[in-house]
């Protein structure tokens, strides 16, 4: 990957998480969705299956295909979850859960791809020993507070905290990949 390629998929790492952090703290804050705050979101979840591809290249030959189908899969829901968000827009759908309540099961079916392609592009992290081991963690720690609130009767705010668990890995993903940061297990085997 060329300088000014790795640099915009770093840069988008990190810009497109923290936009949909501060969406889900405006979230929080106001009670409920806003326009503003759902246009944000849409802008942070559009370029998501672009940024994903991005770093699964900047990992490549290492990552595999486990990788890239995490990477697809995962960028997929995000085309999705989009959509949601635009669908939140012109229905003036005043909240997280009733988005929730009207989107069913097809929202939980995205839910799933978001975490197995989430769990696959983690774990090929932790393989390709690229970025540092504690983003792919942070990643999949996320995915799995999201998939706990799925499943289990525990509190929505575990939600946001996954998402921002979630967040902060792409975060750290997208800073090793504007630095050139590589884990010191590969800087050492290409000395």
């Amino acid at each position: 990957m060329d300088d000014p390629v790795r640099k915009l998929v770093g840069w988008a790492a990190i810009a497109a998480p923290l936009v949909h952090s501060a969406t889900d703290i405006a979230e929080l804050a106001g009670g409920g969705f806003s326009d503003a705050q759902l246009w944000l979101n849409y802008a942070a979840f559009l370029p998501i299956p672009t940024i994903m591809v991005g770093l699964y290249a900047a990992q490549r030959p290492r990552i595999g295909i486990g990788g890239l189908l995490g990477a697809l899969v995962y960028g997929f829901a995000f085309i999705y979850f989009a959509h949601t968000t635009l669908t939140a827009l012109e229905a003036d759908i005043p909240d997280y859960s009733l988005l929730l309540a009207q989107q069913g099961a097809i929202y939980t079916l995205n839910g799933g791809a978001m975490v197995i392609g989430g769990l696959l592009f983690g774990s090929a992290i932790l393989r390709a020993k690229i970025f540092p081991a504690w983003t792919a963690w942070l990643f999949i720690a996320g995915l799995a507070l999201n998939l706990a609130v799925a499943v289990l009767p525990i509190p929505a705010i575990f939600q946001v905290a996954g998402s921002f668990a979630r967040n902060a890995g792409l975060i750290g993903m997208g800073w090793a990949v504007v630095r050139g940061i590589r884990s010191e297990k590969v800087s050492k085997e290409n000395a």
